[in-house]
């Protein structure tokens, strides 16, 4: 580790990895609920159990990847292996969820099921050294704020482009099956990019020391457990998570049930949804040094709720009046987004000074996996919304006509839903107090960024 600035290239290779977890994180929260009901034919119940399964199960990998990769020595450093290996395989396997070798029907959902969970294993591999990294490469805090600043601009862009160009690409691979096997290669492309450029663009940062860890899985989860603002904190995340996941989940069912705008409305309700983290952040930064980053994280948590709310109005409203609301909910997703990730690295460092052991791994292991059950209870719960209200599936690649009532639970979960599942665990932070034993991390130095589903 040392105290020097690092080489642009390393700030430039280490930000291109956010091409894979940007495009991971939004991609299938955006299409893969859609693409089981609308595609392949498969009930909105059983598909809401097939997303939400595979999803869950990294929560027990993401901490052993943690661990696996605190353990590692080799002359790539503890992360970088896994950069490679878990990126590359990645790639191959995002592909195969969309391939469709068995055609429509309750086959065709076991295998993306099967698919699905492959594909979740290799990105714990990928993304928990990943997020690893920035703590071990300097311990200059300053240098840590340039590095996660060129990461949160690469991730933005990455989310906005992935999100917003995959169902264009669907759309113009012919829509169905068809259209979803061209969206897997180009979201497969852009995964090996991100692979290829983050392992060799790191090459040259110090390898960083990796602390002694807890002797077991069950010791370290015992001392992150004890950590209680990391607890709250995480607790607080993992719920919100799931709401914004049921406004991803939602966009398509929403674009064609509510505005009845299948070719264009997905596009620019995600573009509308993400595009103002690329314009607000700043604003967000000197919002989060006047008032603290809790009660940021309150306010911008509080914004995301109104904005949702305020949808439930839509089937009255022209889609020129949706997309601004839709947009004001974007900017208040980009904060609750960042002052989440930028209270983690604090939790991180009060754990340092209380335990004297450096465990970054496990703690982005346990935030991640907890924020991977948070998204794949999004589409979970929206799905068991939408078998609830009598959604009809279809096998088409074009949804069928529905029920007032399946129109009306496309709604709701798309509005009132996330609003409650993002406003109420706020409660939870009154009882988040970090005592005086370090001082916070800067607000710029978040994890993610401004992330869909890391």
């Amino acid at each position: 580790m040392t105290a020097t600035g690092l080489p642009r290239r390393v700030h430039v290779g280490y930000a291109t990895g956010s091409l894979v977890t940007g495009a991971f994180g939004t991609v299938p929260g955006l299409l893969l609920l859609p693409y089981l009901t609308d595609t392949l034919g498969v009930a909105a119940g059983v598909a809401a159990l097939l997303v939400l399964l595979p999803k869950a199960w990294d929560v027990l990998v993401n901490p052993v990847a943690g661990r696996i990769s605190d353990r590692t020595r080799s002359r790539w450093g503890a992360r970088r292996p896994y950069l490679l290996g878990g990126g590359l395989a990645l790639a191959v396997l995002f592909a195969s969820i969309f391939a469709a070798p068995l055609g429509t029907g309750p086959a065709a959902g076991a295998y993306v099921a099967v698919a699905f969970l492959a594909t979740a294993t290799a990105f714990a591999f990928f993304q928990v050294p990943y997020v690893a990294m920035p703590a071990e490469v300097t311990d200059d805090p300053a240098e840590r704020t340039r590095l996660m600043s060129w990461r949160i601009a690469v991730l933005a862009l990455a989310i906005l482009v992935s999100g917003a160009v995959a169902p264009a690409v669907v759309t113009a691979g012919g829509d169905g099956v068809p259209g979803h096997r061209w969206m897997g290669l180009f979201v497969a492309a852009l995964i090996v990019t991100g692979t290829v450029g983050a392992f060799l663009g790191t090459r040259s940062a110090p390898a960083g020391t990796v602390g002694e860890s807890e002797p077991s899985l069950r010791a370290q989860l015992a001392v992150a457990g004890s950590n209680r603002p990391f607890r709250l904190l995480l607790v607080c995340f993992v719920v919100q998570s799931a709401g914004v996941a049921t406004v991803l989940a939602g966009v398509k069912y929403f674009a064609d049930q509510v505005l009845r705008d299948p070719e264009t409305g997905p596009t620019l309700l995600f573009a509308c949804f993400v595009g103002p983290a690329l314009l607000v952040m700043p604003l967000w930064t000197r919002v989060g040094a006047r008032v603290g980053k809790r009660a940021a994280l309150v306010a911008a948590s509080l914004l995301f709720a109104a904005g949702t709310l305020a949808l439930v109005a839509s089937p009255a409203l022209p889609a020129a009046g949706v997309y601004p609301v839709v947009a004001l909910i974007g900017v208040g997703y980009a904060g609750q987004q960042v002052f989440a990730l930028a209270m983690l690295p604090d939790c991180i460092a009060y754990d340092t000074a209380r335990t004297g052991r450096r465990q970054a791994g496990v703690f982005t292991g346990l935030w991640t996996a907890g924020e991977t059950l948070g998204l794949a209870l999004g589409p979970g719960i929206y799905g068991l919304v939408l078998q609830l209200s009598g959604y009809v599936s279809s096998s088409t690649g074009v949804a069928a006509a529905q029920s007032a009532g399946a129109r009306l639970g496309v709604l709701l979960g798309f509005t009132v839903l996330p609003a409650l599942l993002v406003a109420l665990p706020v409660l939870l932070l009154r009882g988040y107090t970090l005592p005086p034993l370090t001082a916070p991390s800067p607000l710029s130095s978040a994890d993610h960024g401004v992330v869909v589903g890391e």
